[in-house]
């Protein structure tokens, strides 16, 4: 039997500053229906409930980079991405941007690749690799407006993964539950090493259940050193 998503058309007006057309309505409906049918096969997601997947999985995802970035024909990686978030939900809001989803575990990309078919976005590209290797890639590093981190690591690993990857004065949005000042001094210390510097952190709650939630945008300044990323697993072990 189906279940359907709420709308909730006025909360995304009130709170992104977007509105979703009929048809891309109809895509996170059928994101979620295959999300819920992957489910069964592996371990994607706990959050299943309708309501709960709209907020925590659909707005959380959109609300990390509507206002804020607006630009038209972005090029994005979204790392770590896992079940498609947020990397799915951005490539059908903004299907003029070319969206790259990169997870190291290869069942879950597999998932990505059959999903984005069946939903028809051409806009999208699923890859396994590893971070670390990706950033050291000619094909990626530096390639990139946009770079999405979400519940990977702690916050100056998401900032030594994502900065490489962006273009000069491209920005990297790294989603956090809760935040605090002394988290704040020891990212600033790794962004400005990388070659970025903190822009903004933004504190704001969710539309339902009120929970807490920060996204830190990072803009890339001048150019990363070459030896960041560092080796497979370094960043985790020993964090800048």
């Amino acid at each position: 039997m189906l279940v359907a998503l709420p709308e909730m058309i006025d909360l995304w007006k009130s709170t992104t500053n977007w509105c979703p057309t009929e048809e891309q309505r109809s895509q996170f409906q059928q994101f979620y229906d295959l999300v819920l049918k992957g489910n069964q096969q592996q371990n994607l997601t706990r959050i299943t409930e309708p309501v709960d997947f709209w907020e925590k999985h659909l707005w959380d995802s959109l609300r990390g980079v509507f206002p804020k970035v607006t630009e038209a024909n972005l090029s994005a990686i979204d790392i770590g991405t896992g079940a498609g978030f947020p990397g799915i939900p951005m490539a059908i809001a903004r299907p003029d941007w070319n969206v790259t989803l990169l997870d190291s575990t290869r069942k879950k990309v597999n998932f990505l690749q059959d999903s984005t078919k069946t939903l028809g976005l051409t806009n999208v590209r699923a890859m396994v690799d590893r971070v670390e290797q990706v950033g050291q890639s000619s094909g990626h590093r530096e390639s990139y407006n946009l770079a999405t981190i979400r519940a990977v690591a702690a916050a100056s690993v998401c900032a030594e993964y994502a900065l490489p990857l962006l273009k000069m004065g491209g920005v990297a949005v790294l989603y956090r539950g809760q935040w605090t000042d002394e988290e704040v001094i020891a990212l600033d210390r790794a962004v400005e090493e990388l070659g970025g510097v903190v822009e903004e952190c933004d504190r704001f709650e969710t539309p339902l259940t009120h929970g807490i939630r920060h996204c830190l945008y990072l803009r890339k300044k001048t150019a990363t050193p070459d030896e960041y990323p560092r080796a497979i697993g370094i960043p985790s072990q020993d964090p800048l």
